[in-house]
């Protein structure tokens, strides 16, 4: 059995050119951006680093409760968590060497600077907004593949070693496989 995740059979998705990919001014309704599967998580652009000069961009993810999203760090990319809904357990390395483990819930955020360990696990079903340094929010799309509707009840997409070295790279990223969390 396949599953198509995108509704035009020509591969490209429905929301192309939603973002208008330069600094103009615009709007979009609840469910627009641009869309994209990873693992079981849904994640929306809704601001990407085309539209500030590289700045900065927003997303958002839906995720269901899971396994820990393993650890790594982004050599380039600051990273915010904002917790519309649910919980998750974010775990950070701190500069001098302690690790800290911390349960966010609706309202919560936290920031991670570039070059710091970080994990999380989904505690309960989740909405977060995530803010980052310009381009990195196209790594969803990258590592994931390309889905037209959010709300969708998709199967989890999950990447080959490839693509996900590939992706690494490309976004200056380190997986950190074996990372040992026990003192957070």
């Amino acid at each position: 059995m396949t599953f198509e995740y995108l509704a035009d059979p020509s591969g490209r998705p429905a929301w192309e050119g939603v973002l208008p990919g330069r600094p103009h001014p615009f709007f979009l309704e609840a469910g627009q951006g641009e869309h994209a599967k990873l693992f079981v998580d849904t994640f929306s652009v809704l601001l990407s680093g085309d539209e500030t000069e590289g700045q900065f961009g927003v997303f958002t993810s839906t995720c269901p409760p899971g396994e820990i999203i393993p650890t790594h760090a982004h050599d380039q990319t600051h990273e915010t968590f904002y917790v519309l809904e649910g919980a998750i357990r974010l775990y950070v390395q701190m500069p001098d060497g302690d690790q800290v483990s911390r349960v966010l819930g609706t309202g919560d955020f936290a920031f991670v600077p570039a070059g710091a360990e970080h994990a999380y696990r989904i505690e309960e079903h989740t909405r977060l907004m995530g803010v980052s340094s310009g381009g990195f929010e196209r790594f969803f799309q990258t590592m994931g593949t390309k889905v037209d509707d959010p709300t969708a009840d998709t199967p989890p997409f999950v990447p080959d070693g490839p693509r996900m070295g590939a992706a690494a790279r490309q976004f200056h990223m380190d997986f950190l496989p074996g990372f040992d969390w026990s003192r957070a």
